[in-house]
């Protein structure tokens, strides 16, 4: 049996208010249109038999996961560890904040079941390159997506370890919208 966990990133949040930083809370609010993705992501979440949701505190995330988890049935939690990367924090203590919790999770999600975890875009770009996700794959949704962003709002990776402890190649299983599937470039011969 493999271990997973769901990377979960945050709804559509107000970004016109520029009176707010997205990095401090409590951040920019959900848009109505952020509420509805978070209540479909929570009929998405509990088809895939979530049993626990974790959320870093910022405002966005937060209603994200009560939205969610009403859904489901669950209540969530706040979890520091898996908060908005702060201006000025380096790559390598974003994940140094993320990959015990990340691990922790896998290891509980054996016993306890599947894990939700609802954070923000620029944290799962770096989860996702650190787990294998091919540079080329990952700018490509990058683009697709808002912001520079691999992840749509109320979009879901897949973080799935094998028996053997490999972590195998992410996989993005949830959208809110339709998008167009990732093609691999072509070579004209």
């Amino acid at each position: 049996m493999a271990d997973v966990v769901l990377l979960v990133r945050h709804a559509s949040p107000d970004w016109s208010r520029t009176d707010l930083r997205y990095d401090v809370p409590p951040g920019p609010p959900l848009t109505p249109a952020g509420e509805e993705e978070a209540t479909a992501l929570g009929h998405f979440l509990k088809t895939a038999g979530v049993t626990r949701i974790l959320y870093s505190p910022l405002e966005r995330t937060t209603r994200t996961a009560q939205l969610a988890a009403a859904q489901v049935g669950l209540t969530p939690q706040v979890d520091e560890a898996i908060a908005e990367w702060q201006r000025g924090e380096p790559e390598n203590d974003v994940l140094d904040r993320f990959l015990p919790r990340i691990q922790a999770a896998l290891d509980a999600s054996r016993e306890e079941g599947l894990f939700a975890l609802v954070t923000h875009g620029g944290p799962i770009r770096l989860l996702l390159a650190e787990f294998g996700l091919d540079k080329a794959e990952l700018d490509y949704y990058r683009r697709l997506f808002d912001r520079d962003n691999p992840v749509p709002p109320a979009g879901v990776w897949r973080i799935e370890r094998s028996a053997n402890g490999r972590i195998r190649k992410p996989e993005l299983v949830y959208t809110p919208n339709p998008y167009q599937a990732y093609q691999p470039a072509t070579v004209n011969v």
